[in-house]
C-alpha cells in the first residue's frame, strides 16, 4: 500500500507541537517498532502513554487496556495495530473524555472506515507514516 494522507510538512510540524501521545500496541519487545518508536518519542520530550492490555507497563510507564482508561489528557493516538484492528481504537478515542486531536496510523497501517469516522468526529488523521521517521525528517 502506497497511499498516504495529504498533510503538508507544516501541518505535520503543528501536530508535533502536541505532546501527549497514547501509543496503542506499544510493546516491551525492543525489536518491534511499537517499542523503539515510542522510546524515540520519549527521548525527544513527548509524554508517551502505553496502551496494551497484555502488559502492566512499558519503558517504566503504566500501560492501559484501552484509551478511555487513561486519566490524563491525550492529544494524539499513535496506532501500532493491524489495519483491521483500527476501527475499535478510533471508536475508543472518540469516546474518551477530553479532546483527542489526531489519530496517527503508523507506516503500513490504513483503514478507510476508521479514517472517515475519525474525521466525521472532528479528528485529524495521519496514516501510513512513521512518527519517528517523520520527526527525524522534519526536525
Amino acid at each position: 500500500m502506497t497511499k498516504q494522507d495529504t498533510h503538508t510538512d507544516s501541518q505535520l510540524k503543528k501536530i508535533y507541537e502536541l505532546k501527549n501521545i497514547a501509543v496503542v500496541g506499544m510493546s516491551n519487545n525492543e525489536q518491534k517498532a511499537g517499542h523503539f518508536v515510542p522510546k524515540y518519542l520519549i527521548q525527544h520530550g513527548y509524554n508517551v502513554i502505553p496502551v496494551n492490555p497484555t502488559v502492566p507497563e512499558v519503558l517504566g510507564r503504566k500501560s492501559y487496556s484501552i484509551i478511555s482508561d487513561i486519566p490524563d489528557r491525550v492529544d494524539i493516538v499513535d496506532i501500532f495495530r493491524r489495519s483491521d484492528d483500527v476501527p475499535p481504537v478510533v471508536d475508543d478515542a472518540i469516546h474518551k473524555k477530553g479532546r483527542i486531536k489526531v489519530i496517527w496510523m503508523q507506516e503500513g497501517i490504513y483503514n478507510a472506515k476508521a479514517e472517515k469516522k475519525a474525521k466525521e468526529n472532528g479528528l485529524d488523521v495521519v496514516f501510513n507514516r512513521c512518527m519517528m521517521a517523520e520527526h527525524r525528517r522534519l526536525f
